[in-house]
């Protein structure tokens, strides 16, 4: 029988014979730029199995043997090539070869998905030896990005939390950790020069209680934290060891509440309004103006110091207007500008976010927004309002990256049930089947106009992380396998075959996925806070736009 394994290789051969015995008398073989696959599998076979697997430079008279080989000429960097490899598990080797490191990475994620379940955990269950039946298997990801955003500004997760997170994203071929570390709900990185964003900034007094549009009151209790430049450092070097590049996001010119709160002279109306306490789209954005300029070009500055990702993330999304169409001095700026109008005040300010940071060899990524009014040709657009507009972008020339609110969202409901837990009110439910049949691809554009494809876990009603783990899993496992498995894989060999025993390795993590058949007892709604609300349930006269 095949092994199961998500996502589905591209080819996959499985042969007869004498399994692969993974022992005491094991060797890992990595040398020069193999050896930190081969260091990697040794982190991460050495909990689960209680081996201590020696990573040498050539075999000696070792029982079996796991080499790490690479050919050829190197692939650039990002590419799909990069992260190919070939995998031969034969009675007495492992032989693993790529043309780039990544490629050797990927392979390491594929065997821990072929070693048995228990091997996965924090301690060791079952004792070696630990058996790989004999399989080929040759690979390569449809596209080079394929991520996953944790939304921390809403609800704050620990570092601890982000760093599981890339373990498992990592073990599921995903290679991108976007991270949304400011909101109108919470400012989520310490800033040189800058201290009240943290000292103000990051924390809110306290939080709606239930949906937003069906507040029932407020808890009264304060909710926030940050991370310090180090703590982001060692999340980038983390994700890096797994194959991982992690994305910084800084919302900018809207959704900046927590900015103002701390600095309101960088608003339009210099009124100092608290960090939100509840959900949805703020009036406040920020004053075209030299200061407020000065402002981003210093966190910028900062994130391109800890997070060595060749694009950054500015947000763009939602930025109202109404602020610069009232305001005189933004009017006026507009004029001086040479603009049509304050409208096209959000275009000024991504032309020279973009600028700022192609002068340190960096390019900008946004949410479609970014769009109106025009964005820089090197832009990577992320489209999330309507997956018509990934078709639009890329005719425009842009890279895209699919992220649609129609199959992307984890944090809408994962099926109609009466007892799942509160999720955004939205009148659309993202089954796990819905994820795994979503064509990332529009008809008609080729696919190498296609960057990648993202899930979105935004935590506005995502309160700690076991609601993240619950929202994301298994659907993320559906997002990886879009994002890895050509479609003609896809098609041939239905997720639903293997998901169920691909859930025996998340019940090893300790993850908190939503069972197939529905919630969990303690996972569902129940009546208090977390009930679910629909649009026609009568909580709430109507369904909120989809806010991120």
């Amino acid at each position: 029988m095949s092994p199961s394994l998500i996502p589905q290789p591209n080819s996959l051969t499985a042969r007869d014979g004498e399994p692969f015995r993974l022992d005491g008398d094991t060797v890992i073989v990595a040398s020069g730029d193999a050896a930190a696959a081969g260091w990697l599998l040794h982190d991460r076979l050495r909990a689960g199995t209680g081996l201590a697997l020696p990573v040498l430079p050539a075999a000696g008279d070792a029982g079996s043997v796991v080499e790490f080989t690479l050919t050829g000429d190197r692939p650039d960097d990002g590419t799909t090539a990069a992260e190919a490899y070939r995998l031969d598990v034969s009675t007495g080797t492992v032989a693993v070869s790529a043309a780039h490191p990544a490629g050797l990475v990927q392979a390491v994620h594929t065997i821990r998905q072929l070693l048995p379940a228990d091997t996965l955990r924090s301690g060791v269950v079952t004792a070696p030896p630990y058996l790989l039946d004999q399989v080929v298997v040759e690979d390569e990801p449809r596209f080079a990005w394929r991520g996953v955003m944790v939304d921390t500004a809403r609800h704050f997760v620990p570092k601890e939390f982000l760093l599981r997170m890339v373990d498992l994203a990592a073990l599921h071929h995903l290679n991108t950790l976007h991270l949304h570390l400011t909101d109108d709900q919470g400012w989520r990185l310490e800033i040189p020069g800058w201290p009240k964003l943290t000292e103000i900034g990051a924390w809110r007094t306290e939080t709606v209680v239930g949906h937003a549009l069906d507040a029932r009151g407020y808890d009264g209790t304060p909710h926030g934290g940050y991370y310090t430049g180090d703590d982001m450092r060692e999340v980038v070097a983390y994700a890096a060891a797994q194959g991982m590049t992690v994305v910084p996001e800084i919302d900018l010119p809207g959704h900046v509440r927590s900015v103002l709160a701390a600095y309101p002279e960088l608003g339009n109306t210099g009124e100092r309004k608290p960090v939100a306490t509840t959900f949805g789209i703020f009036s406040e954005i920020l004053a075209p103006t030299e200061e407020a300029l000065g402002f981003c070009r210093d966190v910028l500055d900062t994130v391109t110091s800890i997070f060595p990702s060749k694009v950054i993330h500015i947000g763009g999304d939602e930025v109202p207007r109404t602020e610069w169409r009232e305001s005189t001095a933004a009017r006026e700026r507009a004029t001086e500008l040479g603009l049509a109008g304050p409208d096209l005040l959000q275009s000024w300010f991504t032309a020279r976010f973009a600028e700022h940071l192609a002068a340190q060899g960096r390019s900008i990524v946004g949410w479609d927004e970014i769009m109106d009014g025009g964005a820089p040709s090197d832009a990577v657009v992320m489209v999330w309002r309507d997956f018509a507009i990934a078709a639009k972008a890329a005719a425009k020339g842009h890279r895209v990256v699919v992220a649609p609110v129609q199959a992307t969202y984890l944090n809408y409901y994962a099926s109609d049930l009466p007892e799942e837990p509160l999720h955004i009110h939205e009148d659309q439910v993202i089954t796990l089947e819905k994820v795994a049949g979503f064509e990332p691809v529009p008809e008609g554009v080729d696919d190498s106009l296609v960057l990648g494809v993202q899930a979105q876990l935004w935590s506005e009603y995502l309160q700690t992380p076991r609601a993240v783990e619950y929202a994301a899993f298994p659907r993320l496992a559906a997002i990886a396998e879009i994002g890895w498995s050509a479609s003609e894989t896809r098609r041939s060999h239905p997720l639903g075959d293997r998901i169920t025993h691909h859930l025996t390795r998340l019940d090893a993590l300790g993850v908190n996925y939503r069972p197939l058949e529905g919630p969990h007892p303690w996972q569902q709604g129940g009546t208090g806070s977390r009930v679910r609300i629909d649009p026609d349930s009568g909580h709430g006269a109507t369904p909120d736009l989809p806010s991120m």
